[in-house]
């Protein structure tokens, strides 16, 4: 992801967009210091091809660490939190998982109940989370520290492919970093310019949010006896 202050060219941006075109490659995100240790133990563990794990620079989220790595299922992510009625998706991969929350959060707060959940891997992708979460949910959105043709690349690839799409019932959003070199600055004060921040996400969805059909009031049955 973005790194700060190390020169325009020095972020990892495109590391998403590489590896996940690449046959046979497994390519995971942790989203914070604990899913770390887990994906280390995990990448220690795989011995069926070539395995890559994205990690940023810089401090954790203040997580727990586990006293031991688990091996997790390859290619299989996890759902955060869903809602009853949830109509708004948030799929992270890497440590955009906290500012998701963030904006889950928020839009809660505004009424509108929201499912986070973080792919883990970029490749092989969760299949069955991502259809779900399309097929169930009004709006979804990707979220990821790379470039354009990264994960939101695989996710919308993966949906066509299933013929999710076609029906045109769930409105999908990637969130990429710019098509740009970014000047080097704050990593937070970086992401926010990406829109990748908890109120750049916020943006996203509600614009993509459908507004709620409005009934139409009903025709009274009360008759009015006055002449």
């Amino acid at each position: 992801g973005l790194v700060g202050a190390d020169g325009a060219t020095h972020a990892g941006a495109f590391d998403l967009a590489y590896l996940c075109c690449l046959p046979n490659m497994t390519v995971m995100a942790a989203a914070d210091e604990a899913e770390l240790v887990h994906m280390v133990a995990t990448a220690h563990a795989h011995d069926s091809g070539p395995i890559a794990l994205r990690y940023p620079r810089g401090e954790g989220v203040g997580v727990e660490l586990p006293e031991k790595g688990e091996v997790l299922a390859i290619g299989r992510g996890r759902v955060v939190r869903r809602p009853e009625g949830a109509r708004v998706a948030l799929l992270s991969l890497g440590t955009r998982l906290s500012e998701a929350l963030k904006a889950a959060d928020a839009l809660e707060a505004e009424g509108v109940a929201v499912t986070v959940a973080d792919a883990r891997f970029a490749k092989p992708l969760d299949a069955e989370l991502v259809v779900d979460l399309a097929g169930s949910h009004e709006v979804l959105v990707t979220v990821e520290e790379g470039s354009v043709g990264g994960f939101g690349a695989m996710v919308l690839h993966l949906l066509a492919e299933r013929g999710v799409l076609d029906a045109g019932q769930v409105r999908v959003r990637t969130l990429t970093l710019p098509d740009i070199y970014q000047d080097h600055d704050k990593p937070e004060k970086m992401y926010a310019e990406a829109g990748l921040d908890a109120e750049g996400i916020l943006k996203a969805v509600r614009a993509a949010l459908p507004p709620r059909a409005v009934e139409e009031p009903r025709e009274s049955s009360v008759v009015n006896l006055k002449r």
